[in-house]
């Protein structure tokens, strides 16, 4: 018992690590926005901006297919080849000499950083079956820390090197994020413990089982992703948002835009473990809370002055990012083992697909207010606003994971109600 306790833990903890890799690389750019503009002479921040929702599309959208090979091959394998492509991604863009290039380059970043999602969140799923809010909790620390140390790191090395080489000074910071992907993808794979359970079975012939089966299943689950798309809207938004406010609104230099970003994440590191074990007593009651508090902050963010910006922040990430524990918990334990993989990568690539393009779309609104109303934190409201609405929305999707996991919970007690909706299909 204690050698099958350890394993658990050396794999959550390593995990974790891992998890912060992926999320550095998705922050990484946000304080460096107006950099890459200048030196690879763009037309305006909306193509700074698009990198990151260009890099989150290659991230969400194969996750269905990360999802299968979750399902069915090494997920210790899985994550730590995803880290060194990701890794060799941000490389390649720390190398590039044009726009061109350097959408190439995210793309491949994203394509690595797909892998890790649908086989982490399963394989946490399935070494701890009880207490699993609490076990994606800890898994969520990763996140945290590698949200908070991604803008921090890129914006003070950025700012450190700016006055030398002039707005080249992004490179060095990503091209030593990137590096240091590929040494931790190394040390994953050669201290990480496989997973026991899979290790012992040939998951590669075994018979496909179908993610749902009924079409009323089916149904509740894409309504339950978009839903929470919505919520992924407003966490990407607020963070290329944030930047680009404190930066012209406000007048803050990319150091300082990186360390007030990061308060967000700080936060986090205590909330995911303490509401993701909260929620193993009452996901729904506890995942309302969380995000309704968010909404608030949200809303009230840009009327803050700027020496308070990161109070706001601060709890903002307390709130919000402890829904993310909750939420995956919840859609873990509706579904059977065997599907997981497939059906968490699907519902990342819906919802973090549509909400990655709050960079991209933000960004352009931004750039549309023109000078000087760029300069005035009044005339960000409204995007405020509009961030607030989408966050409230998304907890429409929370009756549509109680609804599936109460449907297969039925299916199981009665499998023949499941064969006849198989015919019937």
């Amino acid at each position: 018992m204690s050698s099958n306790t350890d394993h658990r833990s050396r794999t959550l903890f390593l995990g974790a690590i891992l998890h912060a890799f992926t999320h550095v690389y998705q922050v990484a750019l946000l304080p460096l926005y107006f950099l890459i503009r200048d030196d690879l002479e763009l037309t305006g921040v909306g193509q700074s901006t698009s990198l990151v929702t260009v890099m989150m599309i290659a991230y969400f959208v194969p996750s269905y297919f990360a999802g299968i090979l979750a399902d069915k091959f090494s997920k210790k394998h899985l994550l730590a080849i995803g880290l060194a492509i990701n890794g060799l991604g941000f490389i390649g863009l720390a190398e590039s000499g044009s726009y061109h290039m350097a959408l190439a380059s995210v793309i491949i970043a994203g394509l690595g950083g797909s892998l890790f999602h649908p086989a982490a969140t399963s394989l946490i799923a399935r070494l701890y079956p009880t207490g699993t809010g609490r076990a994606l909790g800890l898994l969520g620390i990763g996140a945290a820390v590698g949200f908070l140390i991604g803008p921090i790191y890129a914006g003070w090395r950025a700012n450190m090197l700016e006055p030398m080489i002039g707005p080249s000074a992004w490179r060095k910071p990503v091209f030593e994020l990137g590096l240091a992907g590929l040494i931790m993808s190394a040390i994953f794979h050669r201290f990480a413990d496989e997973d026991k359970v899979a290790a012992h079975a040939d998951d590669s012939s075994k018979p496909v089982v179908p993610m749902f089966p009924t079409p009323a299943l089916w149904a509740l689950f894409l309504c339950a992703a978009f839903f929470f798309s919505l919520r992924d809207f407003t966490g990407f938004g607020m963070g290329s948002l944030g930047s680009l406010f404190l930066q012209k609104a406000h007048g803050f230099d990319t150091k300082l835009t990186g360390s007030t970003l990061s308060v967000i994440f700080l936060a986090a590191s205590i909330s995911t473990p303490m509401f993701g074990g909260l929620s193993d007593r009452g996901r729904i009651r506890w995942t309302l809370l969380v995000l309704g508090v968010a909404a608030v902050l949200v809303f009230v963010f840009p009327h803050f002055p700027a020496e308070w910006a990161f109070a706001p922040y601060f709890f903002y990430g307390f709130f919000f990012m402890g829904s993310y524990p909750m939420v995956e918990a919840a859609l873990m334990e509706a579904v059977p083992d065997d599907v997981r993989g497939r059906v968490f990568g699907v519902f990342i690539t819906i919802g973090g697909g549509l909400g990655s393009l709050a960079p991209w779309i933000l960004g352009e609104w931004v750039k549309n207010l023109g000078e000087p109303a760029v300069g005035n934190p009044a005339a960000f409201y409204p995007i405020y606003g509009v961030l607030t609405i989408t966050l409230l929305l998304s907890l429409l999707g929370l009756p549509f994971l109680h609804a599936i996991r109460k449907r297969e919970r039925n299916l199981e007690k009665h499998p023949e109600a499941s064969a006849a909706a198989e015919k019937t299909t």
